[in-house]
């Protein structure tokens, strides 16, 4: 179901088969009457640079699956009720988790961000936590150390116990569970800053590398992953080149944005030409994010319960659900 180059590809639809499949027409329907409570300058906070995300699309895609997530976090609570009843030990239920997937410059921060504002609308869980997994990358300290500033977003450059042990914590209901910050101007985590999440009704975690299930190292991996703590997940998906070509026009606006700002990690990149910067582009991607796409992240794609299926112009063309 691969291709020569990654895209949206998630099984065939039909009788018998664990998936189906929705173009965005018929998809929209699915959004009932759940009312629309974005507006446009609600939007133009939350999209990502070089990315054009319509209210038509809010509408037609995001709250449809708003609408879906409602329903499952709700039989989800209503499932934990039970088990505490037949327990004999009420109390607070179990966030409800939902891992967020996808390709550096695909857009699954956008979406992580769009469905946090949306959910937190519903009434049955108004407090909606957003994490990145970025938080967990180990610093640039011990990466340079173990010879893995390149492999940077690759599994092996994450402190996945760290990480499992968070989603744990929040999940087991401990009432006050601190994430690591990672700073994108400085490309390192923050020492000694924190996100505290404290009793979230919904925790999403966004990253690259969520539902893997392997530590990138060759050898045993740990017990637990992250994704095994997952209530949903969800895979934002698109053709290589078209990413490849979305990371490329993002570095060039950052690199008249964030990367000639004091202090920037990349600051070396703001005086390039146009030529160089677009060369130094490619060159990124050939070497570490085009590679990491391939070889760890697609990969996981079919792990996902539900696919986000991307056209050339970073729209959601068609959405792609696991029945089983």
């Amino acid at each position: 179901m691969l291709s020569e180059t990654t895209g949206p590809r998630v099984g065939p639809d039909g009788n018998g088969s664990r998936y189906a499949r929705f173009g965005r027409k018929e998809w929209a329907e699915l959004r009932a009457s759940t009312p629309l409570v974005l507006g446009e300058e609600d939007l133009a906070v939350l999209q990502g640079i070089n990315e054009n995300v319509s209210l038509g699309e809010v509408e037609e895609v995001y709250l449809p699956l708003s609408r879906l997530l409602n329903l499952h976090v709700g039989a989800t609570q209503k499932l934990h009720g039970t088990t505490a009843a037949f327990l004999g030990r009420p109390g607070p239920s179990a966030p409800y988790v939902i891992g967020i997937a996808g390709s550096v410059a695909v857009g699954k921060s956008t979406t992580a961000r769009i469905l946090q504002a949306l959910l937190s609308y519903w009434p049955d869980h108004p407090k909606v936590d957003l994490v990145t997994t970025d938080g967990f990358l180990y610093p640039n300290r011990v990466l340079e150390e173990r010879g893995l500033m390149d492999r940077k977003g690759f599994p092996e450059s994450y402190d996945l116990k760290r990480l499992v042990r968070f989603v744990s914590d929040v999940k087991a209901g401990v009432p006050v569970v601190a994430a690591p910050v990672y700073s994108h101007l400085s490309y390192d985590v923050i020492p000694g800053e924190a996100q505290v999440v404290s009793s979230p009704d919904v925790l999403i975690l966004e990253g690259l590398n969520v539902l893997q299930t392997s530590d990138g190292r060759g050898g045993k991996g740990p017990q637990t992953f992250v994704s095994d703590l997952f209530d949903f997940s969800i895979y934002v998906d698109a053709y290589e080149e078209d990413i490849e070509r979305w990371y490329v026009e993002r570095f060039m606006m950052l690199r008249r944005t964030v990367f000639d700002q004091k202090g920037s990690y990349f600051k070396r990149y703001a005086e390039l030409s146009d030529e160089e910067a677009r060369r130094v582009a490619a060159d990124i991607w050939a070497r570490i994010n085009g590679p990491n796409l391939r070889e760890n992240i697609a990969t996981t794609r079919e792990r996902a319960r539900l696919v986000l299926e991307k056209g050339e112009d970073h729209s959601v063309r068609s959405v792609v659900l696991r029945k089983l």
